[in-house]
């Protein structure tokens, strides 16, 4: 028997928490360097340290690994998406549209493929949410590459939202959410630290001590984001916390021009506003 889904205190103040660590990793990917040799440093880590749990998590029950192998799939599509996107513009900029048009999708996949149909508050808010993620395109859509940050943004948005679905279904399958996480976050680590292996050839693989910190930091983040979202995802509704870990919107929006010095017009202030009142919204009417 399913508990109810339900998003209660505890479960919000620790996706708040997963939202954090995401803001987090991703700066850490954006800060100099091949963005693709870091995001498959970050995974590879990462993966060690999904090794190092797996003796103490249960395994996810055979029904959930049909789930288990597409997600780890979508995830690898993502640890591309999200670095070339940057590549192509700042992180002030693809991160929200990646972040915040993610829970528009979520929430369309949630009511079509398990049922959650939203509140009229929550569709107000993700409306709001999407005048914002929107904005934030027209924004800064000017010239080719730009227009091509924002391409690639919302790919990365679409691939979030779909690994997003697939591991809440897989874990509710799972029996131990935890244990779909740690196998999920093996399996992607590897599966991306080889195709850029094969790509790029094991020298890529040879970088400085700072930047082998950096990674080391951003993978234990990833993971800590990860294995706290698809524990969530098992006991509370799709939406509420796809758009509750988009609040890392506004830690982003901050480390985005404080730390790498990213300009912050007045027009993405009234976007990133839009897209935060829009996730309060949806926060408010779970």
């Amino acid at each position: 028997m399913l508990r109810a889904l339900m998003l209660t205190n505890d479960i919000f103040l620790i996706v708040l928490l997963s939202a954090a660590l995401n803001a987090g990793w991703n700066s850490a990917i954006k800060v100099g360097g091949d963005r693709i040799t870091a995001m498959a440093i970050t995974t590879l880590l990462g993966s060690g340290l999904s090794l190092l749990a797996l003796p103490w998590v249960d395994m996810p029950a055979s029904a959930s690994w049909p789930l288990l192998a597409l997600s780890i799939a979508v995830h690898t599509a993502y640890h591309f998406a999200l670095p070339i996107a940057y590549n192509h513009g700042d992180m002030g900029q693809v991160y929200p549209i990646a972040r915040g048009s993610a829970p528009l999708l979520v929430m369309a996949g949630a009511a079509w493929l398990a049922g959650e149909w939203p509140s009229t508050g929550a569709v107000w808010g993700v409306m709001c949410l999407c005048v914002g993620v929107l904005s934030l395109a027209w924004v800064r859509s000017t010239g080719t590459t730009q227009r091509q940050a924002v391409g690639y943004a919302l790919l990365t948005g679409l691939l979030i939202a779909a690994y997003t679905v697939v591991d809440a279904l897989g874990a509710r399958q799972a029996g131990s959410a935890i244990g779909f996480a740690v196998v999920l976050t093996l399996g992607d680590g590897i599966a991306t630290a080889l195709i850029v292996l094969l790509w790029k050839g094991p020298r890529t693989f040879c970088v400085d001590r700072a930047m082998l910190w950096r990674c080391s930091a951003a993978g234990t983040m990833q993971m800590g984001a990860y294995w706290i979202a698809v524990w969530a995802l098992a006991r509370a509704p799709m939406g509420a916390v796809s758009a509750l870990r988009e609040t890392s919107v506004l830690l982003v929006a901050l480390i985005s021009t404080w730390l790498l010095k990213e300009r912050m017009g007045p027009a993405r202030i009234v976007s990133a506003v839009l897209v935060c009142a829009g996730l309060l919204m949806v926060r408010l009417s779970a």
